[in-house]
C-alpha cells in the first residue's frame, strides 16, 4: 500500500521515533509522579509516635475526651534562643499543670533532641533555653493536670531564615 493510499485513509505511520516518544513520555510521567510522592512522604513523615499503636488505640477515645474537657490551648513561639510556650484555658487564663515535660525534636531525627527545662515566664508563659536552626521542629508536651488528667500535645512548627 502506498503512502498516498494511507494518507487518504487518514492513518499515520507508526515509526520508531514515535514509539520511543510514547515510551519516554509514559515512563517519564510515572517516574515523575513516583518521585513527587516519595519526596512528600519523606518530607512530611512525623516519625514514630507510639511503640504499639494497637495498645494505644484501646484507650485513645477516653484519653482524648478527658484532655479536650480540660479546654487547654497550647502555642509556641521563639525569641532568639528562648522558646516561649503559652498554655491557656478556655477563658484565656494561664495554665500551670502539676507536671509537664517538654521535648523539642526534629520530626525525623533524634540527633538534635532537647529535653527542655520549663520555667515560668512573664504573662503566664513557660520559657526554656533552646538551640535551634532552620527547618521543621516538634515540641512534644506530656504531663498531668492538677486533677490527674493526662495531657499530651505535639506542636509542629517551622523556622525559616
Amino acid at each position: 500500500m502506498s503512502s498516498e493510499a494511507e494518507a487518504s485513509k487518514g492513518g499515520r505511520e507508526l515509526t520508531g521515533k514515535k514509539v520511543l516518544a510514547i515510551f519516554v513520555t509514559m515512563f517519564g510521567t510515572i517516574i515523575g509522579v513516583n518521585l513527587f510522592m516519595a519526596y512528600n512522604a519523606i518530607s512530611t513523615f512525623p516519625g514514630m509516635e507510639v511503640s504499639s499503636s494497637y495498645a494505644d488505640s484501646q484507650t485513645f477515645d477516653i484519653r482524648r475526651d478527658a484532655q479536650e474537657a480540660l479546654g487547654w490551648d497550647a502555642s509556641v513561639g521563639l525569641d532568639g534562643d528562648t522558646l516561649i510556650l503559652t498554655l491557656v484555658d478556655d477563658y484565656g487564663r494561664p495554665v500551670y499543670p502539676a507536671e509537664l515535660d517538654a521535648l523539642l525534636t526534629r520530626p525525623t531525627s533524634r540527633l538534635e533532641d532537647q529535653q527542655l527545662v520549663l520555667t515560668r515566664g512573664p504573662n503566664g508563659t513557660l520559657t526554656a533555653p533552646v538551640s535551634v536552626s532552620e527547618g521543621r521542629w516538634r515540641l512534644r508536651l506530656t504531663g498531668m493536670a492538677r486533677d490527674g488528667t493526662e495531657y499530651r500535645r505535639n506542636i509542629t512548627f517551622e523556622l525559616r531564615g
